[in-house]
């Protein structure tokens, strides 16, 4: 591995970690992530699969197309580099892929055919969560990466684990912001249409709730839908609602 400037290093460190912003966009800094983990070691390629939903590993981005076509196959046959230190959380280090057909048989001929002799896998972890790994691919053979070496590739595996989950954390928060907000939005209006329903009927709150709640769940309804019809439509709600 050449030997890299602190600089250089504080650069795509920065530039991995910067995903808090309004116009983040996740395939964006993926393809980044790989093409600044290849040039960081000078590689051929590096390509990158992360989890989705289901927990699966799916591929997301790579710094060529032949690096994509590559992960794909590897993901189609449940072998390989990417897999393996998915599945340990330990990076897969120096592996000649000349040599590795016992390792990965289907795998590890096809990459060579692609034109690679040596691959290291780093998994994207925090603690006991793994929620990916990026493979790097070099055109020599066996590979040359030292202990410092893996840290720093691991420390950027990691860093970018860190701004995947905080994205997916803020995400998350803003849809149940959203989901908060709306409830709150329909509490409102249901709160409306039950002094409607009470007033129109001389009958008490608890009433007139059960009331749009019956009407509601005969109709297969919504509440906050029924409620916002009694509000600015009473006329096309039959107010004698059925409890």
């Amino acid at each position: 591995m050449t030997t890299i400037s602190a600089q250089r290093l504080a650069t795509i460190f920065v530039e991995v970690a910067d995903t808090l912003t309004a116009e983040f966009d996740l395939i964006e800094f993926l393809h980044t992530l790989t093409t600044r983990a290849a040039d960081l070691v000078n590689a051929a390629a590096a390509g990158l699969l992360l989890t989705d939903q289901r927990g699966r590993l799916e591929f997301m981005a790579s710094s060529d197309e032949n690096v994509k076509l590559l992960e794909l196959f590897q993901l189609q046959n449940q072998e390989g580099p990417c897999l393996e230190a998915f599945h340990t959380g330990q990076p897969v280090i120096n592996v000649d892929l000349g040599e590795a057909s016992s390792r990965w048989p289907r795998f590890a001929p096809r990459a060579t055919n692609a034109g690679y002799q040596s691959v290291h896998a780093f998994p994207l972890r925090l603690r006991s969560q793994t929620i990916g790994a990026f493979n790097v691919f070099g055109d020599t053979k066996g590979g040359d990466f030292q202990g410092p070496d893996v840290r720093i590739m691991q420390a950027l595996a990691d860093v970018a684990t860190i701004a995947l989950l905080q994205e997916r954390a803020i995400r998350r928060a803003e849809a149940l912001t959203e989901q908060l907000q709306s409830a709150l939005n329909s509490r409102i209006i249901i709160e409306q249409a039950k002094g409607a329903i009470a007033q129109a009927h001389n009958v008490s709150i608890d009433e007139a709730f059960a009331r749009i709640r019956g009407y509601a769940r005969h109709h297969h309804r919504q509440l906050a839908d029924v409620a916002h019809t009694i509000v600015t439509d009473p006329n096309s709600v039959n107010l004698t609602l059925p409890q």
